[in-house]
């Protein structure tokens, strides 16, 4: 990193990652630290013909959206890079990511700029992956996210995006790892939380010791978390503490629907804003008795159960074949099989004829990965559903994908709108509303 001698940017707007943008000399610069209306004193990072990244070294005139970050670790951990905006400002941001990217790349505009959803800026995140590395130069062993630009892992004794309970273990997870004679071999420590339970998942490269898994259960005992071993894939995962295995699920009362989950298995990290999230999408795509409603990107359930609910057929569609006999089993135990079916298919590779085969569906909900759900929008020209709910976490390719409904398959944008599922972050989770 290199001073440039009286190097002061004038700070225009933020970008899709909450980095200061601003001009200076001929050349765009992106400025982490710095925020609209800013005078950023920078230390450049990275230097190209047309663009720098850059650092704000000091900052001049601060704007009134400045705030100081509550986590001491803020600027070295990665977990985090917007705490210094205040949260309001943040969800502003978020929804001009979005507007952009629908207006730049898809050519579209929304009828109607939904009110952004949001809730607790502070320990909201029930999922996490805690990097494990043992560094005797930083002595001993460290647990938590990877530190900003960089493959180290931060030495964190707090997290504030996590439950307190939670950031609290940190420092003892140090030291147990540290007490254990496989301290070197255990990479990650994964978090999910349930309704009922705290689980850690240990990614082990060596099996640990007889003594070792009795340290293991009295770390359980005392921090009263379930805990279990992962020697290699997700499938590989082995209780540890307690056994019998406590079932591990997270509801969505409005629905009266409880989803049980494997700890490896994907679900929303913000529980609270995942539960509003259903709620306006179930809202929107309106499910009536009799419709026959396609749930693609499925998942284990999470807004198919909430579909069949409300008295509609809903058929799920995911590329996963744990997943989708995950969905199956909750239907089960909520009572809704009569009115859920799930099926595997490669919805990245889907073909017309594939749709086909699933039959005619009256609306769909499509809760894509990052990657999007371009082969699944082009499948459906010719057997248009009347209503599609796209719910994304890339304003990016949610653009790409609104571009050919809107487009080529003559759909109206009807609203569109952020959920700030992950608060302190450039993340941007989104709903829109296609009807034709």
């Amino acid at each position: 990193m290199n001073d440039i001698a009286g190097a002061e940017v004038e700070i225009e707007s933020l970008d899709h990652e909450g980095k200061g943008v601003g001009h200076r000399e001929g050349k765009v610069v992106f400025v982490d630290g710095a925020l609209p209306g800013e005078t950023a004193h920078v230390q450049t990072l990275k230097s190209k013909q047309s663009y720098e990244f850059a650092v704000a070294a000091r900052i001049s005139n601060a704007s009134s959206q400045r705030v100081e970050p509550r986590c001491k670790h803020f600027g070295v951990c990665g977990g985090c890079s917007m705490q210094h905006l205040t949260p309001s400002a943040q969800v502003a941001v978020k929804q001009r990511v979005l507007e952009d990217c629908l207006g730049r790349i898809g050519g579209v505009t929304p009828d109607v700029i939904l009110p952004a959803i949001h809730g607790p800026a502070w320990e909201y995140r029930y999922r996490a992956r805690f990097s494990v590395r043992n560094v005797i130069k930083k002595g001993g062993v460290l647990v938590g996210f990877h530190e900003r630009r960089s493959s180290y892992v931060a030495d964190m004794r707090e997290c504030h995006v996590v439950p307190r309970r939670i950031s609290d273990l940190l420092v003892p997870l140090r030291e147990l790892i540290a007490s254990l004679s496989i301290r070197d071999r255990v990479p990650q420590i994964e978090l999910a939380i349930g309704d009922r339970m705290d689980v850690l998942v240990f990614r082990v490269l060596l099996a640990p010791s007889p003594e070792d898994e009795a340290i293991l259960r009295a770390f359980a005992v005392r921090y009263n978390v379930a805990l279990a071993l992962q020697p290699k894939g997700p499938e590989t995962v082995t209780p540890l503490h307690p056994l019998p295995w406590p079932e591990v699920a997270y509801t969505l009362p409005e629905f009266d629907v409880r989803l049980h989950f494997s700890p490896t298995e994907f679900t929303q990290v913000n529980h609270q804003i995942n539960r509003v999230l259903v709620a306006r999408a179930i809202g929107m795509l309106d499910p009536q008795p009799g419709e026959r409603i396609a749930d693609m990107f499925c998942g284990l359930g999470n807004f198919s159960l909430p579909i069949a609910r409300r008295g509609a057929r809903v058929v799920g569609v995911e590329g996963s074949e744990s997943l989708v006999k995950r969905a199956a089993d909750n239907a089960r135990r909520n009572d809704l099989d009569s009115r859920a079916e799930f099926r595997v298919a490669n919805l990245f590779a889907v073909t017309s004829a594939d749709l086909d085969r699933f039959g005619r569906f009256d609306k769909m909900l499509i809760d894509p990965p990052r990657d999007g759900a371009m082969e699944l929008v082009k499948s459906l020209e010719g057997r248009e559903p009347r209503r599609i709910v796209y719910v994304s976490c890339s304003p990016a390719t949610l653009a790409r994908d609104a571009n050919v409904l809107v487009n080529v398959l003559g759909y109206r944008l009807t609203g569109a709108g952020v959920a700030n599922m992950f608060p302190h972050t450039a993340h941007v989770e989104s709903i829109a509303l296609f009807d034709r």
